[in-house]
């Protein structure tokens, strides 16, 4: 089965944010590949990932000026998500996913939460698979579970 979703790390430092991402699409079924490729540095080689993939939605993973997720919505009309990834100056890579020009979106989540990635990834595949919505109603199922737990063991204590 072809991968629905394809996160690019900008480097192999952004490894594991990029693990974090897999380890929820794992857990929802959902088929990825991880690679890594540089907007600055495999310029070509990343416009033909992107042209030439099969997934429907995209994870960049980058740090520092992070322009990969920008340079992968420049290429792409489908979904783009972006993963912040913390590092010296944590503002640098927020700002750079956060702020791109009209008319070329990227949706961003918080610094080095590529679990939340994954999870609306899901969420737009979930449009058209019923299966990963129930697999997604699940999940928040056992979160709210596990909150409420937590308030219980906490009245206990």
């Amino acid at each position: 089965m072809p991968a629905e979703v394809l996160i690019i790390l900008g480097s192999k430092s952004d490894a594991e944010v990029g693990k974090s991402a897999a380890k929820i699409l794992d857990e929802f079924g959902v088929e990825y590949e991880m690679v890594v490729a540089s907007a600055h540095r495999t310029p070509d080689l990343l416009r033909d990932l992107v042209r030439n993939t099969p997934a429907k939605v995209f994870i960049a993973i980058a740090g520092l000026s992070a322009a990969l997720p920008g340079t992968i919505a420049a290429h792409t009309l489908k979904p783009v998500i972006g993963v912040p990834v913390s590092g010296k100056l944590n503002l640098d890579s927020i700002l750079s996913i956060t702020q791109m020009p009209p008319g070329v979106p990227v949706a961003a989540v918080g610094l080095d939460r590529g679990e939340n990635a994954a999870i609306l990834a899901s969420q737009i595949l979930a449009l058209t698979d019923e299966r990963l919505a129930a697999k997604l109603k699940e999940h928040r199922e056992a979160m709210k579970k596990w909150v409420l737990e937590d308030s219980r063991n906490l009245k206990g204590e």
